[in-house]
């Protein structure tokens, strides 16, 4: 094992999955709970994301449920994975942040995309365009200067509380993410592990062309991807199989639904198109799941090529206690100092 993976920092994003057999609203108690877990074991953020008109997502606000979160727990750091600013006006997301980091000083983080809503109907309804992911550099830099009071497309127009608050903030890298982050100085989020070479060109392009910033005096990098850990092999990769099958669906339905339990062998496979199928077997390629001691070698290798600072964690699957034991076991092969992160009996 890699003994970076020991000294990286390790963070969970949660999309609040919703699950077949269960209402929408359990999904963001699960997202609470989850995040009192991870904070006991030491996790370094814990972070939520923004879906509109998805029904198997139903994290649709996510600085709501930021404070939730925030509010349930004492320590660990809370943000968004993230908000899509072509979805919204700077100025609002400026004065929620405030708001946020004013409640909880120190614990907040500012996460942002680039993404639009998904439907030509999704997106007449927040009031936006498929083009809106083009502004995202003008609406990031206009969002910024509300903060240190320099923004000059509203003059005159000021954020209440954000004004002078340093609330740390990160660039989701889709598309133009990456490059807008390098230019703003800012924290870069990315996460495309099934294919590295691709992830790993975009972080070298990303360092060599980093401005320094208030908020980032150096290049830092966030890779983000799905870790499944488990007694056996057989039993983590089991853990990916729904998020896998749910995404399927969408990509030949599209319509990402709920969760369901896994289910695996010939007869999974039957009720397979053969596109789905495709698509099914490209979703499970690239992810990361083993054993404990599978994991710590494969993170181990992928940090040290990425000369990564952080890892963020985003793995969904329908059986609730399996996914904290796979946090659990993470938890322990990355060192983390929490109470209890080491209580689980060895693979």
């Amino acid at each position: 094992m890699s003994s970076t993976t020991r000294t990286t920092q390790f963070s969970i994003l949660d999309r609040s999955r919703t699950r077949e057999g269960h209402p929408d609203a359990a999904a963001l108690r699960d997202t609470v709970a989850l995040a009192r877990r991870a904070e006991q074991l030491g996790y370094h953020r814990f972070w939520v994301s923004e879906h509109h008109g998805v029904p198997g997502v139903a994290g649709s606000a996510p600085t709501v449920l930021a404070a939730a979160v925030a509010a349930a727990t004492a320590t660990i750091r809370v943000g968004t994975g993230g908000v899509m600013l072509p979805n919204h006006r700077p100025l609002v997301v400026a004065e929620q942040f405030g708001v946020l980091e004013s409640l909880f000083p120190g614990r907040i983080d500012m996460g942002l995309g680039r993404s639009v809503g998904f439907t030509g109907g999704i997106r007449r309804a927040l009031g936006t365009g498929k083009d809106a992911a083009e502004d995202f550099g003008a609406q990031l830099t206009e969002l910024l200067g509300y903060f240190t009071g320099t923004q000059t497309t509203h003059p005159q127009v000021h954020a209440r509380p954000a004004e002078g608050l340093r609330v740390p903030a990160f660039v989701l890298a889709t598309g133009a993410g990456a490059p807008v982050a390098a230019e703003t100085g800012l924290a870069l989020v990315i996460g495309d592990l099934r294919d590295r070479r691709r992830m790993l060109d975009a972080i070298a392009a990303y360092r060599d062309a980093f401005r320094p910033s208030v908020l980032w005096p150096r290049p830092y990098v966030v890779i983000s991807g799905t870790v499944a850990v488990a007694a056996t092999t057989a039993q983590a990769r089991r853990l990916l199989l729904p998020e896998a099958r749910a995404l399927a669906y969408s990509r030949t339905h599209g319509v990402f639904p709920p969760l369901r339990p896994a289910d695996d062998g010939p007869a999974a496979a039957a009720v397979l198109t053969e596109r789905e199928r495709g698509f099914y077997q490209d979703a499970l390629r690239g992810q990361l799941h083993g054993t404990e001691e599978q994991v710590a070698d494969a993170l181990g290798t992928l940090i040290d090529a990425a000369a990564a600072d952080e890892v963020l964690v985003t793995t969904s699957t329908h059986d609730r206690a399996a996914l904290l034991e796979s946090y659990e076991r993470l938890a322990r092969v990355a060192g983390l100092t929490g109470r209890t992160a080491g209580r689980l009996p060895a693979a």
